[in-house]
């Protein structure tokens, strides 16, 4: 592909959302669906792999565009979404590897160029990841809903002070959160023996924070497992009820998805446009 030059906004660059086995259904099923700004999505084929793409102006997504853009938190959330939306498509008809957001090159010629230098590399990957997909799993302590279900947890005593009433108030907080912190930790330990068997692999995530964390409580557990898609339910069925009976905690159970967690991008994904 030679890239084209708008006045406005410089030449267009390839952005890459994810790569796949040539032969994939993946050109005609993606056919006119709207990547990164409103281009339409494409295949870029070396040897036996494919790369989805879509072209993208150097304005915006080059070094000093994409700082901008990391910056934007409205700019940033559309770009993820968008990016994440055509690696899902592309999911639906075939096993694919999801790249790091905004992994961008030159033109065509480069995305070539690595998918060759790349091509033992992904071809095994793929293979180990054809017919699974990735479940997660996020646990969540929340003293104040244990203390609602539990009543609060304190004995009836004897009429205090209101300076001895709010050092028992005090306490009597204290050890609820240490307490429902200790059962969602031992809620936790009981996952990877629950789905011994079924998970294929396991990777620990940072807990969601900020307006990442979105649900009630504390995100303390974020985890992701890799499992073949005729197992998903029985993943699901071996924690159903795990912390039926604990109060303040929760277990949320998220996917399927494409395997992000286990697709290894490029070395060479940071630094800008190749």
């Amino acid at each position: 592909m030679t890239a084209e030059v708008d006045p406005a906004t410089g030449p267009e660059m390839s952005y890459v959302y994810a790569v796949s086995r040539a032969g994939a259904p993946l050109e005609a099923a993606l056919a006119g669906r709207p990547g990164l700004e409103g281009s339409p999505l494409r295949t870029v084929r070396a040897g036996d792999l494919v790369a989805l793409v879509s072209s993208v102006p150097s304005a915006s997504y080059g070094t000093e565009g994409v700082k901008a853009q990391m910056e934007d938190l409205g700019r940033l959330e559309v770009l993820a979404r968008t990016h994440h939306a055509a690696v899902e498509a592309a999911y639906e008809h075939a096993a694919v590897l999801p790249m790091r957001l905004v992994t961008v090159y030159l033109d065509d010629g480069r995305v070539q160029d690595m998918l060759g230098a790349r091509e033992a590399e992904f071809s095994a990957l793929l293979a180990r990841l054809e017919g699974h997909v990735e479940l997660g799993v996020k646990i969540y302590a929340d003293p104040r809903e244990a203390v609602a279900v539990g009543g609060g947890g304190a004995e009836a005593e004897a009429p205090a002070s209101p300076g001895r009433a709010y050092l028992q108030r005090r306490r009597a907080q204290q050890q609820n959160h240490r307490a429902t912190y200790r059962a969602a930790g031992s809620v936790a330990a009981e996952v990877p023996a629950r789905v011994a068997g079924i998970a294929r692999a396991h990777v620990t995530h940072r807990p969601q924070q900020g307006d990442l964390a979105q649900a009630a409580g504390e995100n303390i557990v974020n985890d992701a497992y890799l499992v073949q898609d005729t197992e998903a339910d029985a993943f699901r069925a071996a924690l159903t009820g795990l912390a039926d009976d604990v109060p303040g905690v929760r277990v949320e159970i998220t996917g399927p998805w494409a395997p992000y967690s286990f697709a290894t991008p490029p070395a060479a994904d940071s630094g800008g446009p190749r």
